[in-house]
């Protein structure tokens, strides 16, 4: 497959995926996005300690009070710190203790442009 033909925002969807990524993301979800994390130019190593860091896990999120950041809480034991800087978020550190459940509704209020 030419990457071209994925560019300029094009959406993937079953009608544009060809047959034989389609079997590919069935038979092997994490070689299907390492395929397109390499056509994206995304370090692999990235993608795969993504998974490692969130597969299988309880994952809550929940806003900071007081300032503008949020916390991503993992199986209820530990929580990584977000702050905002400028245009985006940066990682701020982690805590780990018993925490109790995150606000599932906490987007509902989320607005894209």
């Amino acid at each position: 497959m030419d990457k071209s033909e994925f560019e300029d925002g094009m959406e993937l969807t079953d009608e544009t995926l060809p047959w034989y990524l389609k079997s590919l993301a069935k038979l092997s979800p994490r070689l299907f996005f390492g395929y397109f994390a390499r056509e994206n130019k995304v370090n692999s190593k990235d993608l795969d300690y993504s998974f490692k860091l969130f597969e299988n896990k309880k994952v809550h999120i929940q806003p900071l009070s007081g300032s503008r950041g949020f916390i991503i809480t993992l199986d209820n034991n530990l929580t990584l710190w977000f702050y905002q800087d400028g245009d985006h978020f940066i990682y701020d550190g982690f805590e780990m203790g018993e925490y109790e459940d995150g606000d599932v509704t906490v987007l509902d209020n989320f607005k894209s442009k």
